[in-house]
């Protein structure tokens, strides 16, 4: 089966386990609140260049999960059916098309389609600017992937939360990665997408570098458009410069692109290339994934996921159901849908079993922890708002079989390679991670 071409109807509303049932239309347009169910709208790429490595796996994740949890099958202590016996009710929208057309769909899935709570975004421009419109709508939002630090170190939130790291663990743990595993870094180059994503990931990157590798210097900074497709330009330009190592935060298409076009021309063999954000596309590359590449996958996720028993599960599920290993967007996914349900439960518990209100739950989340597939999440940063988790840095390598997969693997702690709260990034990089907790 083809994990990343299986059908995900857009904008229709999706039945998750038996149980679930389409809301009446009322006369106005809008849907029926119910006190039995729990409506979410599920934001991702099910289209265009991010959809095949990202979105669709995303939303896959989160389709199978949302039936296990309808049907009571998953594990303590997430046995309770549904989110607290109320059957979890998914609306499922395409992320393509940018933040102007993600702030009107975002108003009518709060304001025409009624839902309880938004789970999303992939983009960090989207996710810019879908954090000050939750606040104005009031409308409970669970930011599942993007990775700019801005969104809650430039801004405070009181219905928006993001229940995964932003990418400052990642480049950070890539540079102690290098540090630690001996590799000689004189000269750096990067190829980084040309948004806020590429551009925060590149400044976090270089700072960490410049603190662990003093006297190394930067000799190339690319940064093609969002969607280029086409990278001859930016591989002739590094490869000229010849750097010992090359960074890039490219992600979906757009590292497929860059990988598939650069290999034939030898850039793997001759720097070290360090991918921040690069497991997800190992499903769909398959042996056209280039060895000895270290790779984050922006959690502890996939190849490099602890062995436990929420993991172990997790993996089965996913794994019986699309035949691949999940990777980094289900497991996001599935770590801010397992948030929400624990702090819906939460609510309820202290509101007498009632169905919660959004700003009660949004009190449950606020400085929540709990277990994930990929370790513990803490709601440590962004005054209880923004998450902190452990993560994994490796290298791909063939396995027995001659597959590409991820060994050579370090772990860092969620304290060792993320800000401490109230301290900025880039200000903690160049204080030299002042407060960080490294076994």
């Amino acid at each position: 089966m083809n994990t990343f071409k299986r059908e995900t109807s857009v904008r229709a509303v999706l039945a998750a386990g038996a149980a679930a049932a389409v809301m009446a239309v009322g006369a106005t347009g809008a849907l029926a609140q119910s006190e039995d169910t729990y409506k979410i709208g599920v934001v991702t790429f099910l289209s265009g260049q991010a959809a095949e490595s990202f979105g669709v796996p995303a939303w896959n994740g989160g389709k199978v999960l949302i039936e296990k949890l309808n049907a009571g099958e998953g594990p303590a202590p997430y046995d309770k059916k549904g989110f607290g016996g109320l059957t979890i009710e998914p609306i499922v929208i395409d992320e393509a098309g940018g933040a102007t057309k993600q702030v009107q769909e975002f108003r009518n899935l709060v304001q025409r389609e009624n839902v309880d709570a938004v789970v999303g975004y992939v983009s960090s421009g989207d996710c810019l600017a879908i954090a000050p419109v939750a606040d104005e709508l009031k409308a409970l939002t669970v930011l599942y992937d993007c990775g700019t630090p801005r969104v809650f170190e430039d801004g405070e939130y009181e219905y928006a939360f993001r229940t995964a790291a932003h990418a400052t663990m990642d480049n950070v743990a890539l540079a102690r990665y290098m540090k630690e595993k001996g590799v000689d870094v004189n000269t750096i180059g990067g190829i980084n997408q040309d948004y806020a994503w590429g551009h925060d990931s590149w400044r976090d990157f270089t700072a960490s570098m410049k603190q662990l590798y003093p006297e190394s210097e930067v000799v190339a900074e690319l940064f093609p458009a969002f969607g280029a497709g086409q990278y001859g330009t930016e591989i002739s330009a590094i490869m000229r410069e010849n750097p010992d190592v090359i960074h890039s935060s490219n992600w979906g298409g757009d590292l497929q692109a860059l990988i598939l076009q650069a290999m034939p021309r030898g850039m793997f063999q001759r720097s070290q290339v360090a991918l921040s954000a690069g497991d997800h596309v190992m499903p769909p590359l398959g042996e056209n994934m280039p060895e000895n590449v270290v790779i984050g996958a922006r959690g502890a996720y996939g190849y490099m996921a602890p062995d436990t028993p929420l993991n172990q599960w997790w993996q089965k599920i996913y794994m019986d159901e699309y035949d691949v290993i999940p990777v980094q967007a289900p497991y996001r996914m599935a770590q801010a849908i397992l948030g929400l349900k624990l702090a819906v439960e939460k609510a309820m518990e202290e509101n007498g079993g009632q169905k919660p209100t959004k700003e009660q739950v949004a009190a449950a989340l606020k400085g929540a922890s709990w277990e994930s597939p990929a370790g513990q999440i803490e709601m440590a940063l962004g005054n209880g708002h923004q998450a902190i988790q452990p993560t994994a840095i490796g290298r791909t390598q063939k396995n027995d079989e001659g597959k590409v997969v991820i060994g050579d693997i370090v772990r860092f702690n969620a304290r060792c390679v993320n800000p401490p709260e109230g301290k900025k990034s880039i200000e903690w990089i160049e204080s030299g991670f002042e407060g960080a907790q490294c076994d």
